[in-house]
């Protein structure tokens, strides 16, 4: 693809998602899981299918079941079992799935590379019908292929960019967002004397990737260099790294980012503890507006290291259809992929749990000026948004190696020797 077709798609998808961005409520991936039944995994009678799915929030597992109620009326003799999982424990879950032969026969998750190298999955084209496929945007479905052919389903989307609380930043005497990070270090310090944390910081286990990538593409780096090669362990990174731990042991953090999840600092943001943050577009449904909706806050790009260029990240979800060894099951998980993404079904998931739509037709359904002004924002971001190089079957193992790793860095551990750890798993997954 030529990079002029490349922006042209990209634009493509930009004026679409515009048009839906209205409608797209929010949500929040991650606590609590749900417990379902399972396979042996050698086989299927070619009726039942067992699927695991990832929890983003309390209305994720009805909403499943109500689908599933739906799909085995409409489709006399086919059974769905289902296992709903919670995000903190999925890497975990689906490394047992896969060293003992278990694995389902559809998977939520957000990589799939990995599995497509191991040929444990169909391809798109097996599992869906021909008009799924081309309802796909083309900005996610080239996230989801693997050495030029589309294995993962695009499932949803997001967008990150930097939250801030306007009533902190009165009492705090800041009259504007931080555009370069000497601002958000000394913005931060005046929000903790104004008695408030400065700057919410999640640096635990449960997505301490996507945090690092937010500030390292913003210092002009990131997982990879110019040639396309792993290059984790790169100065500029170890740089980014520096700055975080500059700000932790200045006490204008959280206590203990290393340890913090996500959904912890998002918490404290919507209860007015925290001055400001890298936020997602699922914030205002999953966290803000149940705690507490007059919550003055404000929307901005993402600070960069020099506030000339801001990049933001984009983040996609996907389903996975495992094989089996006698491919039974391909025609049952072909039925019900086909049933969920119709465009009512698929419309229901994304205006439920409050994602950005990776579909056409679920995006004209969704189509709404309501709430325009906060979602346009995420949607200008996301149509030219970096991705993590989920299409890497390394990347399984840097992402793990990221979440259990990159937090020392900013406690006690040298930067410099956690990003080469990791730089040597992505090296022994080439």
């Amino acid at each position: 693809m030529t990079v002029q077709a490349l922006h042209a798609e990209r634009y493509s998808v930009k004026r679409h998602l515009m048009g839906v961005a209205g409608a797209l409520a929010l949500a929040l991936a991650l606590t609590g899981c749900g417990k379902g039944s399972a396979s042996d995994g050698s086989g299927s009678d070619g009726k039942t299918i067992r699927f695991v799915a990832a929890k983003y929030d309390d209305d994720t597992q009805a909403y499943w079941k109500t689908l599933i109620k739906d799909f085995e009326a409409a489709n006399p003799g086919y059974r769905v079992n289902l296992e709903v999982v919670d995000w903190e424990q999925m890497d975990s879950k689906v490394k047992t799935y896969v060293q003992t032969k278990q694995e389902p026969d559809l998977l939520n998750y957000n990589k799939f590379s990995d599995f497509a190298r191991d040929d444990l999955v169909y391809k798109a084209q097996d599992v869906v019908s021909p008009p799924v496929l081309a309802d796909f945007l083309p900005l996610f479905k080239e996230e989801a292929e693997y050495r030029g052919t589309q294995y993962g389903l695009p499932f949803i989307s997001s967008a990150r960019l930097f939250f801030y609380n306007k009533d902190i930043f009165k009492k705090a005497g800041i009259s504007q967002p931080p555009s370069t990070w000497a601002e958000v270090e000394a913005d931060a310090k005046k929000i903790k004397r104004a008695g408030y944390i400065g700057l919410g910081l999640p640096l635990g286990a449960e997505e301490a990737q996507a945090e690092f990538q937010i500030w390292a593409m913003n210092n002009g780096s990131g997982w990879a260099d110019a040639a396309g090669k792993w290059a984790i362990d790169q100065q500029a990174n170890v740089d980014t790294l520096t700055y975080l731990r500059k700000l932790t042991k200045e006490g204008v953090t959280q206590p203990n980012p290393e340890a913090t999840n996500r959904k912890d600092v998002f918490n404290e943001f919507a209860q007015g503890r925290i001055g400001m943050l890298n936020g997602a577009v699922f914030m205002r449904k999953g966290f803000i507006d149940p705690v507490d909706k007059k919550l003055n806050y404000g929307v901005a790009a993402l600070p960069s290291k020099d506030g000339s260029t801001h990049k933001t990240l984009g983040v996609q979800d996907y389903l996975v259809a495992f094989k089996k060894s006698d491919g039974s099951n391909k025609t049952a998980v072909k039925t019900f992929l086909d049933f969920f993404y119709q465009q009512r079904n698929a419309a229901r998931f994304v205006s439920t749990e409050g994602f950005l739509s990776v579909t056409k037709s679920a995006g004209d359904t969704l189509s709404s000026d309501q709430d325009a002004a906060y979602y346009k924002r995420f949607v200008d971001a996301l149509s030219d948004a970096q991705f993590a190089p989920t299409d890497d079957p390394a990347w399984a193992a840097v992402d793990g190696a990221v979440k259990q790793r990159i937090g020392t860095a900013v406690a006690d551990a040298d930067p410099s020797k956690v990003l080469n750890k990791i730089q040597q798993t992505a090296q022994k997954g080439d």
